[in-house]
């Protein structure tokens, strides 16, 4: 029997959001904290689709990573960043489940615009991050983000005025950037973790260079080395810039042009044959690409090994 395709919830405002999950209208349409210290926030089962961002804090996190499952930094508890649009959670579960954050920050799009910001939280990769690579938090980082929540409780409980936007503005921005900081703090504790990764990614590559995958899959792409490290593209990328200061496609590009160099010296193999070898469909895009490397074209640099 064909096993029937369930359809993501798809939740266009918060009050929506709110209406699903049993609570009361939100105060405001754009903007709605929840506290799950005072309401039990009950979620639908299965998948769903958010049209807004979303940052919850979860208490007590395990913090461990799918590679590995050996490493974690604290367990004070972990940020979770959702942009509009991503689908969160599975069919995995057929019964309801209960929303363990203690705080959930629902930001509607139309909420940040003529203001810098709308621009600017495109820009943070968190918010592509999967569930589990949150943010992890010391005790004391959890207390600043715990206090930034709290202002921004109080705010919403407030009598709206004609500083109210800009102020609850700058608390949002005050939380996303302490959350940039604390992520960048992660990569570094995390270092031992994230060296194995690399080793990992390397392994990958040479494997992927050596067992003809290049010849019948093409190029290497990010997506699929992250795939296999059981990682989001985004968090990939994050963590190759804190070790070795390129993001994902520039590391696997780096990886490229040293095994074209190692092909075009140490075999006979003409250029249109080092081209089909490494993924590349046409020679041309690979000289091209070699040159703007090499500044010297596929031919030139095996010439000057002559």
């Amino acid at each position: 029997m064909k096993k029937e395709v369930q359809v993501p919830l798809q939740f266009d405002s918060l009050s929506d959001a709110h209406r699903v999950m049993g609570l009361p209208a939100p105060q405001h349409p754009l903007i709605s904290l929840l506290n799950g210290a005072r309401t039990e926030l009950n979620m639908p089962p299965g998948s769903h689709v958010l049209r807004f961002y979303k940052i919850s804090y979860k208490p007590k996190q395990s913090a461990k990573l799918k590679y590995g499952q050996r490493y974690y930094d604290f367990t004070e508890g972990g940020l979770l960043f959702a942009a509009p649009g991503q689908l969160i959670g599975s069919h995995d579960h057929d019964y309801q489940t209960i929303d363990c954050s203690q705080y959930t920050l629902l930001i509607h799009p139309d909420f940040l615009l003529h203001y810098p910001l709308a621009k600017k939280i495109k820009q943070y990769g968190f918010f592509s991050y999967s569930a589990d690579e949150a943010l992890h938090l010391s005790e004391e980082e959890r207390e600043t983000i715990m206090s930034i929540f709290k202002m921004i409780e109080k705010e919403l409980n407030s009598r709206i005025d004609d500083f109210s936007q800009d102020v609850m503005i700058s608390h949002i921005e005050s939380l996303l950037n302490y959350s940039n900081r604390f992520y960048k703090r992660q990569f570094i504790t995390r270092k031992v973790v994230n060296n194995d990764l690399l080793v990992k990614l390397e392994e990958l590559l040479d494997k992927y260079f050596t067992d003809d995958s290049s010849s019948s899959q093409g190029l290497p792409t990010v997506q699929y080395l992250s795939e296999q490290l059981h990682l989001s593209p985004s968090y990939l990328s994050d963590m190759l810039r804190s070790l070795v200061g390129q993001n994902a496609q520039q590391f696997i590009h780096e990886k490229l042009f040293e095994k074209a160099k190692e092909l075009l010296s140490t075999t006979t193999l003409s250029v249109s044959e080092v081209a089909y070898q490494l993924g590349f469909e046409h020679s041309q895009s690979f000289s091209r690409f070699f040159k703007v490397k090499a500044k010297l074209s596929p031919l030139q640099f095996r010439q000057s090994f002559n």
